[in-house]
């Protein structure tokens, strides 16, 4: 089974792929490690990247590349970016999304990145948007549309076991006896 976690920054996407990959004996790729990872390589924050990739788009179609040829190679894996249940589409059996207020996912970023709240605020916001526009730019994707999801979870409701619980329990509860079909993912342009 190929299950993706999609959200916005700081919604918790890297803390439950991790543990439903762990309850799953399942493998994770995390997009979010590969960008950081090639902003590393480049010597830029994950922000400077983000903006790099507003004037080279090639940042951000290798990624979604390298997503999409996991999606349709791989199984038994939990595929978590920001995009995983676009990127993924056909090929995923479940798509999961995750989301929490702004407020709450920039504290959790400040904490995670050691910088201070209205910094982590303000980057978040800016991320979230330069990174919405691209992805209509890039393949028409409404970033917003959430019609593609089969389960989305606020998780500023439960703390992170909680989130595995209810994930983990739609995900066990899952039969293709019972399944009438996944939600379409129509017109979105690959195109890398």
């Amino acid at each position: 089974m190929l299950i993706t976690v999609s959200g916005p920054a700081g919604s918790g996407k890297s803390t439950l792929a991790r543990s439903l990959a762990d309850a799953l004996d399942y493998d994770h790729v995390s997009g979010g490690d590969i960008f950081r990872s090639l902003a590393e390589e480049r010597g830029m924050t994950p922000l400077e990247l983000n903006k790099a990739a507003e004037e080279d788009d090639q940042i951000d179609r290798d990624l979604d590349r390298r997503l999409r040829d996991i999606a349709k190679e791989r199984d038994d894996l939990v595929l978590e970016s920001r995009l995983a249940g676009w990127m993924a589409g056909e090929y995923a059996d479940i798509k999961l999304w995750l989301t929490a207020p702004l407020d709450v996912r920039a504290d959790r970023i400040a904490q995670r990145e050691n910088k201070p709240f209205d910094q982590a605020r303000t980057e978040t916001r800016e991320r979230g948007a330069s990174e919405a526009q691209r992805y209509s730019d890039y393949y028409d994707i409404d970033f917003d549309d959430l019609s593609i999801y089969d389960l989305s979870v606020n998780t500023a409701r439960w703390d992170p076991q909680g989130v595995l619980s209810v994930t983990l329990h739609a995900v066990e509860s899952y039969s293709t006896d019972g399944d009438e079909g996944k939600a379409p993912i129509e017109d979105i342009r690959y195109e890398f």
